[in-house]
């Protein structure tokens, strides 16, 4: 699977999801955002971090930010605003955040999630990793 293939696949998954009559309601309370705070990092497959890895070179990111206080390094302290929304990972999109509805039951998502797999597989991915480890990674690679 090419890298673009991917980037297209991947993005074809966040659009379906999006179809999907889960009842969900971010207010942008950013708190799933707060690693450190949460406990929770969002892991991402190798076709994931390659749509985050755009996302951010396109908000003209080379490299993370250092993270504040064990925040997500794509979360903007001053807006309060994800930097890469709209190429955020699936555990972002998917989160535990309360006041959003709380997380999605496996079973509304596990053929995504098997979808997403798939992917990292054909891309020669051996298995998710952590945000900030997955995209520092991707980005270092040549862009694309």
């Amino acid at each position: 699977m090419t890298r673009a293939a991917a980037l297209e696949a991947v993005k074809e998954i966040y659009r379906e999801l999006t179809t999907r009559p889960i009842e969900r309601s971010c207010i942008h309370r950013t708190e799933c955002c707060q690693f450190r705070l949460t406990g929770r990092t969002p892991f991402l497959t190798r076709g994931e971090a390659l749509v985050a890895a755009e996302a951010a070179r396109a908000s003209g990111r080379k490299h993370l930010p250092p993270s504040t206080g064990g925040a997500c390094p794509l979360l903007d302290q001053s807006s309060g605003r994800c930097r890469i929304y709209e190429g955020r990972p699936f555990g972002c999109r998917t989160h535990f955040c309360a006041a959003a509805g709380g997380p999605y039951a496996r079973r509304e998502v596990v053929d995504l999630i098997h979808r997403l797999e798939e992917i990292d597989r054909a891309l020669g991915g051996t298995e998710a990793m952590a945000l900030p480890i997955a995209l520092e990674r991707t980005l270092r690679e040549k862009a694309l």
